[in-house]
């Protein structure tokens, strides 16, 4: 059975709470090398995940590992700077935490970013992917184990869990920014990781339908539905995947693309926030 329930999410949820002048309605989680995004919030309260009773740490090194609460573009956000993957040895349950707490916390959408590879050999390093979809063919569900009501039912649709309003809005945005060209819509293909994925694994996730892959964000999307928030993911296409090109694949190589690029994401992120 699981050990989780409404008061151990509470315990994390109301430590935080005790130390914010509001509540956020919407949550930014920054994925790799993307950290830089949050330096823009104005007077941000951060909070040390090592810190929160009963939640997770962040092993990855690119990863500030600590919530940044505080306003951006006018609106007063929840940002998690670093997140928490299946491969840092986490169980799919325990990955529930997160977008758990930030409900809590009076979270009503989460904008989900990532760092990920282009499957669809028609994208760009330097393009960002609105996800209209993903393909998750890993066993396991953050929602394994009893059941809390309080989150949402047992059993639940996913069919529009990428909100087609914010992804419509996201569209918008990218065409007054003059972005129209580096945006596009797409599936985002989950695997566990942490090694990159063989140039076999590509050309499956092509033949069924992937746009583009990646190691995270699929897990809080499930459980930020269960929910019942608004979604948007924004994947930032940092590489091509295996096996197009020549060049081999590695985190720094994500880092660099991710830092060149981040200023574009940075843009659209704001300019959707302002028009929220």
């Amino acid at each position: 059975m699981s050990p989780y329930s409404i008061g151990y999410y509470k315990k994390s949820a109301d430590y935080i709470l005790e130390k914010l002048p509001q509540n956020p309605e919407t949550a930014l989680v920054l994925g790799s090398s993307l950290g830089s995004l949050a330096e823009g919030i104005e007077n941000p309260v951060e909070v040390d995940y090592r810190d929160i009773p009963n939640f997770l740490v962040s092993t990855v090194e690119s990863h500030a590992g600590k919530f940044v609460f505080g306003t951006l573009e006018g609106k007063f956000i929840a940002c998690m700077s670093g997140r928490f993957h299946y491969y840092e040895g986490y169980a799919f349950e325990e990955l529930a935490a997160p977008m758990r707490v930030l409900k809590l916390l009076g979270v009503k959408r989460t904008i989900l970013t990532n760092a990920a590879g282009a499957v669809n050999e028609s994208y760009r390093v330097g393009d960002i992917m609105i996800i209209r979809d993903h393909i998750k063919f890993a066993l396991g569900s953050p929602m394994r184990g009893s059941n809390i009501p309080e989150f949402g039912p047992r059993f639940f649709d996913v069919t529009g869990m990428y909100s087609p309003a914010l992804r419509s809005l996201a569209l918008a945005q990218a065409e007054t920014l003059g972005l129209k060209d580096r945006v596009r819509e797409g599936v985002y293909f989950y695997f566990g990781g942490p090694q990159f994925e063989t140039p076999a694994e590509i050309r499956a996730a092509r033949i069924l339908g992937g746009d583009a892959v990646g190691m995270s964000t699929v897990t809080e999307a499930l459980t930020a539905a269960h929910c019942g928030m608004d979604i948007l993911g924004l994947s930032l296409i940092t590489n091509m995947a295996a096996g197009i090109g020549l060049e081999k694949l590695s985190g720094e190589e994500v880092s660099l693309a991710a830092g060149e690029a981040s200023g574009r994401l940075k843009a659209l992120i704001g300019a959707i926030l302002r028009a929220l």
